[in-house]
């Protein structure tokens, strides 16, 4: 059994996706980060970074934060959703890809776009531009594939899970797709809809 400690988060739900890919039993508890709850005394001996999700396995005793080692941790344990041979390394690029700079980026359009609109205008173009620039990395990744890494046209991996919640949210970049004041869903979206969001949501479903 699994504990998983998180929010509504994109990062709280690249691990219950996980999860419920996997089908194994987990008991999902909420740490409502309006409250501040993540910097509860009992949430903080799990994740000492104060940052959800986290998990606690119940049969290894391995108590863990951060969703880059959880999906590791979690998809080497049920030995699934990970490339093999070479394409492993590949898939882990993707992972930390996702980690370092998608996520993050991602989170600041919505920061400053969504949440602070006009508040700064420099931050504003400052990380529109860099998640642009991010989302046609990935457009780029995925010409002729179904999935971000794997031989051939890929294979359904964490490098996928780790990056829909945050792509499945590009509507509140709304700054991403407003070009002379007219909202166009540029070639990067209509790709990534086509592409990554189909072919999860049709694994999710099957």
């Amino acid at each position: 059994m699994i504990d998983l400690y998180t929010w509504t988060t994109p990062n709280g739900r690249k691990v219950s996706i996980l999860l419920e890919e996997l089908g194994v039993p987990y008991e999902a508890h909420s740490i409502d980060l309006s409250k501040d709850e993540q910097f509860s005394k009992e949430f903080s001996k799990i994740s000492p970074n104060n940052k959800i999700p986290a998990i606690v396995d119940r049969e290894t005793g391995v108590e863990m934060m951060e969703t880059g080692a959880i999906m590791l941790y979690l998809s080497n344990k049920y030995g699934k959703f990970q490339c093999e041979g070479a394409e492993y390394w590949q898939m882990l690029e993707w992972l930390m890809w996702q980690m370092a700079g998608f996520g993050p980026m991602l989170g600041q359009v919505h920061h400053f776009v969504k949440y602070n609109k006009g508040k700064s205008e420099y931050s504003e173009k400052r990380y529109y531009n860099e998640a642009k620039r991010l989302y046609n990395v990935l457009e780029k990744q995925l010409e002729g594939r179904d999935f971000i890494a794997g031989e051939g046209k890929g294979s359904y991996s964490i490098a996928d899970m780790s990056c829909w919640p945050w792509v499945s949210r590009f509507e509140w970049g709304k700054k991403l797709i407003l070009i002379h004041t007219q909202i166009l869903r540029i070639g990067t979206f209509e790709f990534l809809i086509d592409q990554l969001y189909k072919k999860v949501i049709q694994s999710l479903n099957s």
